[in-house]
């Protein structure tokens, strides 16, 4: 009995020594014979040697790979944040310069397309000694007024011209420039179909049409760069050509850019205005005072004008205050189109202006913040 409480008294005491120090494993105790051996509780140097030190090594290495792939981690998220603020925070206004450069093919397209259309019912015109002009109300009353229909390209080029220097001047060119070309395009495009489907007669007598050409082609091609280049105007000796009436190209030239120079005017001009509101409806008296177009063909002009740019900018105005699009409003063939345009444009663009080539600065760099979310 005395033996057996010594041993277990001895196992007790080795049991706390070997406590007391963790990093060392437990010993066994072996009693041969009624005589115990109670191995020594190992020191905390010994337990480096050997495998303790190799396991503590590799644990130091995954803990540096693992900070430096915290560490990368931690950077990638850092941009990705980043370029999500740089996106939130984006100018309301982006210039996007290569939807402009789309929208001027689109213009391009429309105008050479009209050009087409003019030389092919150029052949259908029926010859005014056969066919009389058709009457007009405004003619029955008004004689020709010879100078009058150079007096109407004079106000559009005006007009064009005024617009040109205002829009050069505008900040937000690249944005209004496309709009402008897209009208240009949707408006000569229905003035294409309304020409195809119905050829009226010339309006007077005093018109000289160009012969017909019938099947020579290559003759055909060079009106149709001829009246592209001269925009279809008297003054360049590009409008020879009858049948484009329905509906009036320069009622398009007048009404158009006038809306324009309305649109994007400061309000303390409103003598500007004014001037050109009246210099546009100058315009379109004298297309009626020259007997060069139909009544029909520029009050026809003078709607779809109106209705094609109060539409668009309805749109705008609902796009912009992310208002629930009117279902009678986006029910048209361009409002993808409309879409592709004014999809990143989130406000209404101001009347400011500036120069048009910009200035240099004393410094170019640009700054950017970056907003860490990771400081918790």
């Amino acid at each position: 009995m005395a033996a057996s409480e010594l041993i277990q008294e001895d196992d007790k005491n080795c049991i706390e020594v070997i406590s007391t120090d963790p990093p060392s494993p437990p010993q066994s105790t072996k009693v041969p014979n009624h005589t115990h051996h109670i191995s020594r509780a190992p020191h905390s140097e010994d337990v480096l040697d050997g495998d303790g030190k190799g396991r503590r090594r590799k644990i130091t290495e995954v803990l540096k790979e693992n900070q430096l792939i915290n560490s990368l981690c931690n950077k990638i998220q850092q941009r990705c944040n980043y370029d999500k603020i740089t996106k939130e925070s984006d100018d309301p206004l982006p210039k996007e310069w290569w939807k402009t450069g789309v929208s001027f093919i689109y213009a391009f397209f429309a105008l050479v397309f009209n050009a087409v259309i003019i030389v092919i019912i150029h052949e259908r015109v029926p010859d005014k000694s056969v066919i009389p002009p058709l009457p007009d109300k405004f003619f029955d009353y008004i004689d020709r007024v010879p100078w009058a229909f150079k007096a109407t390209e004079a106000c559009g080029l005006t007009l064009c011209g005024l617009w040109l220097v205002q829009w050069l001047a505008l900040k937000h060119r690249a944005i209004v420039a496309r709009r402008c070309f897209f009208m240009i395009a949707t408006l000569y495009l229905y003035r294409c179909i309304t020409m195809y489907i119905t050829t009226l007669p010339v309006p007077g007598k005093h018109l000289e049409c160009a012969p017909k050409l019938y099947d020579n082609v290559t003759e055909k091609m060079w009106r149709i760069i001829r009246m592209v280049s001269g925009g279809g105007l008297n003054v360049t000796g590009s409008h020879i050509l009858c049948g484009d009436y329905l509906y009036s190209g320069h009622t398009i030239m007048l009404r158009l850019s006038y809306l324009f120079i309305k649109e994007y005017c400061p309000p303390r001009f409103w003598w500007y205005r004014w001037f050109c509101f009246f210099l546009s409806i100058f315009g379109l008296i004298c297309i009626l005072l020259g007997h060069e177009h139909y009544s029909i063909d520029v009050v026809v002009a003078y709607f779809v004008v109106n209705w094609t740019f109060r539409w668009y900018y309805a749109m705008l105005e609902s796009h912009v205050h992310n208002q629930e699009p009117n279902k009678y409003l986006t029910r048209t063939w361009w409002n993808r189109i409309f879409k592709f345009l004014e999809g990143n444009v989130k406000a209404t663009v101001p009347v400011e202006f500036g120069w048009p080539v910009p200035i240099p600065t004393t410094s170019c760099r640009r700054r950017y913040s970056i907003v860490d979310r990771y400081d918790s």
